[in-house]
């Protein structure tokens, strides 16, 4: 690297072409140039590698278009025509296909013809796919953590009532109430994991215990819930995922469902079939149960993705007039993780 001196300023480096070629590459800055006329597009090696095609392909920006994201592609076109005529920096973010994997781009560079030369504009891309994994999956805990808050409260009024009457003085409901919500808290803890913990799995038949002593008036199983499940031990990371579901089958039972009046009975069932585990969920004497609407809210859209992504599996419901019944499937070999 060559310095320049002057009489009073201090040595500054000069950077020269490889210099920059090196901080380019250490940034994963992919460079190219967009003739404006013939809509050719050059790309330096990491521009090429970036969208899969090959350094030998004239390439137009149609021709990138192909790997743009469906659901992204018009709004990329558009946005960026219009970068000649906005003044200054201009930043667009879409989503890429390459073969099965989709990745995350964005196109920075200066609108308004500002440094065309020859009738060539210049701009860089960037593989922000990290970035955006991270941001997502942020959206997805601050949604899936205030679906949880309104659901304990809405459990923790539920549980009040409920004690209200199975209880005849103050002192007897204060005492219930406390041991019911010190149970909800013991079942909170089994869909939040505790850093550090390395316990491993509990049976099946005590994390449906847990889970399901707030909502029984007479203590575990021996009221109006009942459970029948075989003697199996599930793993750490699968209680956790199976805890969240059925903590919010039983919520939705204590909002609409037969845990909603004094005369409703939930009945937990499994039994295990080849290797696949069938764990079904009755409730009947509830109000009169309705389907919903298609209109799905995120506590069904968190079971699903569970199921099918932790469990391999799948959850159906069906809708009789007595009550609600959810058949919920899992791969056998996934309990145990």
């Amino acid at each position: 690297m060559k310095t320049m001196k002057s009489a009073n300023a201090p040595d500054r480096p000069v950077w020269d072409d490889q210099h920059l070629r090196l901080g380019v590459e250490a940034a994963g800055v992919a460079l190219w140039s967009w003739n404006v006329d013939t809509d050719r597009l050059t790309m330096d090696q990491s521009g090429y590698d970036l969208w899969a095609v090959l350094t030998t392909t004239e390439v137009t920006f149609e021709d990138l278009s192909a790997h743009i994201h469906p659901a992204d592609r018009d709004r990329v076109r558009a946005g960026f025509n219009a970068t000649r005529g906005i003044v200054g920096a201009y930043e667009i973010d879409f989503r890429i296909l390459i073969k099965e994997e989709v990745r995350w781009v964005s196109a920075r560079g200066r609108g308004d013809d500002e440094g065309i030369r020859n009738r060539v504009m210049f701009g860089i891309f960037l593989d922000v796919t990290g970035r955006k994994q991270a941001e997502e999956a942020n959206e997805l805990l601050a949604g899936e953590m205030s679906h949880r808050v309104k659901n304990l409260i809405t459990i923790a009024g539920a549980l009040t009532t409920m004690t209200s009457r199975s209880t005849e003085t103050k002192e007897e409901m204060v005492s219930d109430l406390t041991h019911r919500l010190a149970a909800l808290g013991r079942a909170h803890d089994l869909v939040r994991p505790v850093p550090g913990q390395t316990e491993n799995a509990a049976l099946l038949g005590d994390l449906l215990s847990v889970l399901l002593t707030p909502y029984d008036d007479l203590g575990a199983f021996s009221g109006r819930v009942r459970v029948a499940v075989p003697r199996m031990a599930i793993g750490e990371v699968s209680a956790t995922n199976l805890a969240l579901v059925l903590h919010e089958l039983a919520t939705n039972s204590v909002k609409y469902g037969a845990l909603s009046v004094p005369t409703g009975l939930l009945d937990v069932a499994c039994q295990i079939d080849e290797d696949e585990a069938v764990i079904v969920w009755t409730e009947r004497g509830g109000p009169p149960c309705i389907a919903p609407t298609s209109t799905r809210g995120f506590g069904s859209k968190l079971l699903d993705r569970i199921m099918t992504h932790q469990f391999g599996g799948s959850i159906a419901y069906d809708w009789p007039s007595e009550g609600a019944i959810v058949t919920l499937r899992l791969k056998a070999t996934r309990l145990a993780l």
